[in-house]
């Protein structure tokens, strides 16, 4: 396994930290770490991709496994948010069937030998998810630091920002049944 894959792979296992520190009421400070957690795993999206073009070690693998890992990921706390009730489970369901419609078209594809790599719609989407998340973790860390009468309007900040992220999310979805309809015709 090259290095790229295994950063993808430290992001897979940085999920379930995450879920511990945001589900967990008993540690202290624990938005923060779980932000902090959040902000790492993001990143090493960035630089798994970064590294595998750089040293020429895009492999097949990995272009299935990455946009799996940034799923596991965003997915987990999307729906960690949605049990903490600070995101409505209407856009991370929409969110989350986007998701396993465009993973069950890389499989189909898979099965015949083809390889649907992420775009730029998807990597828009991924981002305005993983800003989105950051935004409400942000949030969770200002009331943790008794800031909330600095802050008016958070939940009206958050709800803008995760349906921002389910525009970028339908929109890509739609871009890559239209870019690889043929694999759904055949």
């Amino acid at each position: 396994m090259n290095l790229p894959n295994k950063i993808t792979v430290l992001r897979i296992l940085l999920v379930p930290v995450l879920m511990v520190l945001l589900l967990v009421p008993e540690i202290d400070y624990r938005f923060f770490f779980a932000l902090f957690v959040f902000v790492i795993a993001a990143g090493t999206d960035h630089l798994d991709g970064k590294i595998a073009r750089k040293l020429d070690l895009v492999t097949d693998f990995g272009k299935f496994l990455d946009p799996l890992a940034d799923k596991m990921l965003v997915m987990s706390a999307f729906i960690c948010l949605v049990d903490l009730k600070l995101v409505s489970a209407v856009p991370v369901v929409i969110i989350l069937l986007r998701e396993f419609l465009v993973t069950s078209l890389r499989l189909v594809a898979m099965s015949s030998g083809q390889v649907i790599a992420a775009n730029i719609f998807g990597k828009a989407k991924t981002v305005s998810q993983i800003v989105a998340i950051t935004v409400i973790l942000l949030s969770q860390c200002a009331v943790q630091a008794g800031f909330t009468p600095f802050f008016n309007g958070l939940d009206l900040i958050n709800n803008f920002v995760v349906w921002v992220a389910v525009g970028f999310t339908v929109l890509s979805g739609f871009i890559y049944i239209k870019e690889n309809f043929n694999v759904i015709k055949n």
